[in-house]
């Protein structure tokens, strides 16, 4: 690769979730990997569970390892969290944890926080009021990462996690409407690849305003380390070395099977990786 190099490669928390933070950052730091994305779930960063010590306290075991925090990831797939939803207290519940999510990313000292659309009924029959109150917390959730110098990645879901933004269209349509600058788009290889497109699509409509991407491989579900899926991993990595992409590569490794040696799929997913890089 002549652009992309080893040292836009992220690793992630999720599989470890049976385990304590620290294997995991003393894995990062054992493989190889200097940044980091942080899953914002329990046991390890459940905001809702977090006291401003605690917060401070994982910003030093990230810092004391010379790791760098590049995203802060809150789990909102999981969780009641649905900002298009037609509750009215789901709506305010959810913006609240994703504004408290962006306080403790300036706490964290990480520079992006992920986040997502919801999702309306999947019959249609609110498609268009959903779009609606997902734009309006969006916008009000940009104003507040400006404020905090944190730029917000909007993740695109499958079409199975939501009826709103799940391919490069939509996520297109969601970025002209907000039309902020603390707003970008991200890729997930997973959902792009389920709807038939690649990164070059993305980084010729996006350019710098593609600001993070999880790249994981797949089969062509799941979340999988790298080598245990079927998509073309070497591929897209081309496609974003021609262009040429800046950001960070993370590792967003998420299926059951790594649950109980989570250390094996990052290093797995490190070897193969630094080998073409």
């Amino acid at each position: 690769m002549k652009y992309i190099s080893r040292r836009q490669i992220s690793a992630m928390n999720i599989q470890y979730k049976y385990f304590p933070l620290s294997l995991f950052l003393d894995d990062a730091v054992r493989y190889g990997v200097e940044n980091v994305e942080l899953w914002g779930a329990a046991p390890h960063f459940h905001i809702e569970d977090m006291t401003y010590q605690e917060i401070r306290g994982v910003r030093r075991e990230i810092e004391s390892r010379r790791l760098r925090l590049v995203c802060f990831t809150p789990e909102q797939c999981v969780y009641p969290v649905n900002m298009a939803s037609d509750n009215g207290d789901t709506r305010r519940r959810s913006r609240k944890f994703f504004e408290n999510s962006i306080r403790a990313a300036g706490e964290l000292g990480a520079g992006k926080v992920l986040v997502t659309s919801g999702t309306g009924y999947f019959d249609g029959s609110n498609r268009e009021e959903a779009w609606k109150w997902a734009a309006d917390g969006l916008w009000s959730l940009g104003e507040m990462a400006a404020d905090y110098g944190v730029t917000l990645a909007l993740e695109v879901l499958r079409k199975d996690e939501s009826n709103l933004v799940n391919d490069l269209p939509s996520l297109l349509e969601m970025l002209k409407e907000l039309d902020h600058p603390a707003i970008g788009g991200m890729i997930d290889t997973i959902p792009m690849a389920l709807a038939g497109e690649r990164p070059c699509q993305y980084l010729e409509a996006l350019g710098d305003r593609l600001v993070h991407i999880h790249f994981i491989d797949g089969a062509p579900r799941g979340h999988l380390a790298w080598g245990d899926g079927v998509l073309d991993m070497q591929g897209y990595l081309s496609e974003l070395d021609a262009y040429p992409y800046k950001g960070y590569l993370s590792l967003e490794i998420t299926d059951g099977r790594y649950f109980m040696d989570p250390s094996r799929s990052v290093e797995q997913s490190v070897e193969k990786l630094f080998a073409v890089l």
